[in-house]
């Protein structure tokens, strides 16, 4: 951890490099802790989770990265694989079905009702992203899931670009879920209109861009980590349209975001 008591991690997602070279790549670019998928096709998968999740610890560590959290399934062999290992936290995001967002809110509460006891037993935390499109998307609606258990089972992953491609200002969003927040995403984005102005009616994608450039304002969200004293994770997730560029984008987005929180 930084000497502000920040962790800059970022998602190892854009690299299906060997584990060796990963570590390597990683440490280069600049950060100090990645988070892993555990996902078919990546270096980790759920069915090798037991037994690879800790050689991949070893590795990163060898170089001085931590794994500080996983992207995968929330089964208790790999809740119990995150626990060998020391990796604190499973992401996951918290998917909105066709029967609605309510009737989801409730079917998301029973499945981690059910997971609370696995959790509770190997010390390992679900942090629960926010997410655009259909999915619960901003501090508000995270708050409204998972505001009622304890934090040290369920968290929040709070996302700076889902939450302003949904309409929260980062004072705000940091205030609602502070109770519950365990790791900040940083990414960013903007809504790109794709026909023209003549059409009938306006059509829409996100754009994902670096750092400097989308509606989330990076410097306003580290001053208000700064503020409340956040010590914690810093999860770069190097998400960008132009794939081709992540290398270059990514880092300067880490050299961005380390000087915002000096």
């Amino acid at each position: 951890m930084g000497a502000d008591g920040v962790v800059f991690s970022v998602f190892t997602k854009p690299w299906k490099l060997p584990l060796p070279e990963l570590a390597q790549h990683i440490k280069a670019l600049g950060f100090g802790a990645i988070e892993l998928p555990v996902r078919p096709g990546f270096q980790v998968t759920p069915e090798t989770v037991a037994a690879d999740l800790p050689t991949a610890v070893r590795t990163m560590r060898d170089v001085g990265i931590e794994i500080a959290s996983v992207a995968g399934p929330t089964d208790e062999a790999t809740i119990a694989a995150c626990a060998e290992a020391r990796v604190p936290i499973i992401r996951v995001m918290a998917e909105i079905g066709q029967e609605g967002y309510l009737a989801s809110v409730e079917r998301l509460r029973r499945e981690y009702d059910a997971l609370v006891p696995l959790l509770d037993r190997h010390g390992v935390k679900l942090g629960v992203q926010n997410h655009c499109d259909r999915y619960v998307a901003n501090a508000s609606g995270l708050l409204h899931l998972i505001g009622s258990y304890d934090p040290k089972h369920v968290g929040a992953v709070w996302d700076a670009a889902h939450n302003a491609l949904n309409g929260e200002d980062p004072e705000m969003a940091i205030d609602i879920i502070w109770s519950h927040l365990c790791m900040v995403n940083l990414k960013n984005a903007f809504w790109q209109r794709v026909n023209r102005p003549e059409a009938e009616s306006a059509e829409w994608r996100v754009h994902w861009t670096s750092g400097r450039q989308g509606l989330a304002s990076w410097p306003r969200v580290a001053a208000e980590l700064k503020r409340r004293k956040y010590r914690g994770v810093v999860c770069l997730t190097a998400e960008y349209d132009d794939e081709a560029a992540v290398d270059r984008l990514v880092a300067d987005d880490i050299a961005f975001a380390k000087s915002l929180f000096l």
